[in-house]
């Protein structure tokens, strides 16, 4: 059932938070759903494989209009005519027709499989799951993109912010320097370098807003929903992961339990296994039990029954080598399905080594952005205070409002590049 923040939020709420943007993208994406429906024909295909496993049952209804002429050669009723030499009475042939009514019914039961339908079963099991894996694969690639998208909005929000504070004291120091330059303490290039100023905050507002409404478009393709961008995401970070700051070999051995693309190859390779067994029982025979009832005649209240009882042995004895190169063929499926596997075992590693990594670095420098915003703000206070004591110049207290706006966008991007590492991280671990 939707919960009722989902309901409210497609409804058209104001604020989404990176919960309901995922929880939404699980049921709403339209990969997902094409990923479940793989899956759900997958788990058919183990009913198809199954079927001939099982008792068959066949019902025939027939009906004839037919002459009953004799064929030459064949025996004939006697007392019906004469045929030549054989002293045999046949009927002259003629277009007199009667009815013929057959009613049949079947059953069949294999009970030795050299076809290989019961490896063949078996084997469509193996590839279910491995197909069910794939669905948990774009349903872990759905929620790291979901994530990067939402960071991304909530970063430009935060730029969207740090350009309206930035354009705020612009405006703040143009009125300041207005005041200067009409009792004559400042030159007018000043106040043209102020009124550039602001207007260069002005245009990087109008940027930044842009930019916010884009990355929500952005982000509701990633949770794969149709509506405006009329909302507002929440300041939202991706909390510490544990065992971010292990080594490598335990986090590694986490992804290969957890990741669904690597255990989707070990199925698969599974499921080559049972290819081959399928294959080479085919080398055997293949023996069926079968007993049919049938009731005919040609008129519906005068027909006679029989029933009968078979038992067939096929065995293909030589085909030319056929089932060899068979299972020469599926041999080598096998070894190109588990060279797939070790070569994915190196990306995991790859991936989780370079995830861990980023999460170390991003941490390191959200902190060196934290000081440099710090010092930059403190930078922009003196500025402030020399410009208005009048010891102080528009150049420097420009130069101070720009390493201030520097420093908060910077801290804004360590934060991003913080919060997307993790999520990395945690697809790299196969954690949703």
């Amino acid at each position: 059932m939707m919960n009722i923040a989902l309901v409210v939020f497609l409804a058209g709420t104001k604020v989404l938070s990176l919960g309901e943007a995922l929880q939404t993208a699980q049921r709403d994406q339209p990969t997902v759903h094409q990923a479940h429906a793989n899956t759900e024909a997958a788990r058919a295909r183990v009913g198809e494989a199954r079927a001939p496993l099982l008792p068959q049952v066949f019902g025939t209804a027939q009906y004839q209009r037919l002459t009953t002429n004799a064929t030459p050669g064949a025996l004939a009723t006697i007392g019906a005519g004469s045929a030549a030499g054989t002293g045999v009475m046949t009927p002259p042939p003629s277009w007199n027709t009667i009815n013929r009514w057959n009613f049949s019914i079947t059953a069949q039961q294999t009970l030795w499989d050299a076809s290989g339908q019961l490896a063949r079963w078996r084997q469509n099991v193996a590839s279910a799951e491995a197909v069910a894996d794939n669905e948990r694969t774009t349903r872990l690639t759905v929620s790291l993109n979901v994530r990067t998208f939402y960071f991304a909005a909530r970063a430009n929000k935060a730029l969207m912010q740090v350009a309206k504070d930035t354009l705020t004291n612009q405006q703040k120091h143009l009125d300041q320097v207005q005041g200067f330059v009409k009792v004559g303490t400042q030159p007018e290039i000043a106040l043209a370098q102020q009124r550039t100023a602001v207007a260069n905050a002005e245009v990087q507002l109008i940027t930044s807003q842009n930019n916010y409404e884009v990355a929500k478009a952005q982000l509701n393709q990633a949770i794969g929903i149709e509506r405006d961008t009329n909302y507002d995401v929440e300041d939202e970070s991706t909390p510490p992961i544990e065992g971010e700051d292990s080594g490598t070999d335990p986090l590694l051995a986490e992804a290969l339990k957890e990741r669904p693309d690597y255990l989707s190859l070990e199925k698969q390779i599974e499921a080559q296994r049972l290819a081959i067994w399928a294959a080479k029982t085919a080398y055997g025979p293949n023996l069926a039990a079968s007993t049919s009832f049938t009731d005919g005649g040609s008129a519906l209240d005068n027909l006679g029954w029989n029933w009968n009882f078979n038992l067939t042995l096929n065995w293909q004895l030589f085909q030319g080598g056929l089932t060899w190169y068979t299972v020469k063929e599926q041999k080598a499926n096998l070894d190109s399905v588990v060279a797939q596997r070790d070569l994915l075992r190196q990306q995991v590693r790859l991936g989780v080594e370079q995830a861990r990594l980023a999460v170390r670095a991003a941490k390191a420098s959200l902190i060196a952005a934290n000081e440099a915003e710090v010092n930059a703000k403190e930078q922009l206070r003196l500025a402030e205070g020399r410009y208005a004591a009048g010891v102080g110049s528009i150049i420097e207290l420009g130069d101070a409002q720009v390493a201030a706006t520097t420093a908060q966008a910077q801290k804004v991007q360590a934060d991003y590049n913080v919060s997307t590492a993790r999520a990395q991280l945690l697809n790299a671990l196969g954690r949703f």
